[in-house]
């Protein structure tokens, strides 16, 4: 993988044989698409847990991240219940059982197909151990409060 200088593998364990393998795309993105496993029909306001039909065990130090395909929305009417799911290197370390799942919310009738792709994930190495300081205010220029950086 020519742009990365530390490569990690990710033990996996495919519970359908009908949904395509995992691949990472070197210079494209790092992030991995997920498929649907599962044909699932939906009607508008149903809630889902898409099984994703696979079981990874992380590096020790890692998490993944789950979020939702660009396209997912557009495609499929659905959003991801939970915005991002995290999932750590505890979860699938001793058991395939351990299988990753999709919790999405229909906001329109829909129907996906096995080996759809609706989410996709990356890993991350666990944040460094953090202390808070406590500090007296602040009264330097504020940027303008939450959301302030403006629509264009």
């Amino acid at each position: 993988m020519s742009g990365m200088d530390n490569t990690q593998t990710l033990k996996i364990h495919y519970h359908s044989d009908r949904i395509d393998r995992l691949t990472y795309i070197d210079g494209k993105s790092d992030w991995i698409d997920l498929r649907a496993a599962e044909d699932v029909t939906l009607k508008s306001g149903e809630f889902a847990m898409i099984d994703l039909g696979i079981s990874i065990s992380l590096p020790d130090g890692y998490e993944a991240i789950v979020a939702p395909r660009s396209s997912a929305f557009k495609n499929f009417g659905i959003i991801q219940v939970n915005s991002i799911g995290i999932i750590d290197e505890s979860y699938g370390k001793n058991s395939t059982d351990d299988r990753w799942m999709y919790p999405v919310l229909a906001m329109r009738d829909t129907q996906i197909h096995v080996n759809d792709r609706i989410a996709q994930f990356r890993i991350i190495e666990h944040q460094p151990g953090i202390v808070f300081e406590e500090i007296g205010e602040r009264k330097g220029n504020a940027r303008g409060g939450f959301g302030s950086s403006g629509i264009k």
